[in-house]
């Protein structure tokens, strides 16, 4: 065999490697992306997130009332749902992993409208919740 055959059939044998390696870590990743790891705000999130509250957190009075017409947008298409910190609108969405987050905490998930209000209001440190035009 001459040294180009060698080559091309260690570069194919090393491709083919790259792929099965590939293939597993897609296929790792889809599994843990359709149950979750245990402990995560999606594995946590449930009907828990519909429920509706009214408590004082540090301060401060957070709502969350079902099906009260707020702006809040859903990826599901279920009820609506509204936030308020001390009457104000904060706005929400719900994610399709059943997560929620606010225009305070985009980019920290939370697994419930309640756990949403509490990270807002530790986020704000006292700032009034200015609403959006």
């Amino acid at each position: 065999m001459s040294d180009t055959g060698h080559s091309t059939d260690l570069t194919r044998r090393r491709m083919l490697q790259g792929a099965g390696i590939a293939f597993t870590a897609a296929v790792g990743t889809a599994v843990i992306g359709l149950t979750g790891p245990a402990g995560t705000p999606a594995a946590a999130a449930g009907t828990e997130g519909t429920e509706p509250f009214d408590e004082i957190y540090r301060g401060r009075r957070i709502q969350g009332l079902p099906g009260a017409g707020g702006t809040g947008h859903h990826h599901h298409g279920g009820p609506e749902y509204t936030v308020l910190v001390n009457g104000r609108e904060l706005h929400s969405m719900r994610n399709a992993d059943g997560t929620w987050i606010s225009v305070i905490n985009h980019y920290q998930p939370q697994p419930t409208p309640r756990a949403l209000a509490r990270a807002a209001v530790a986020e704000l440190q006292g700032a009034a919740l200015v609403p959006l035009a």
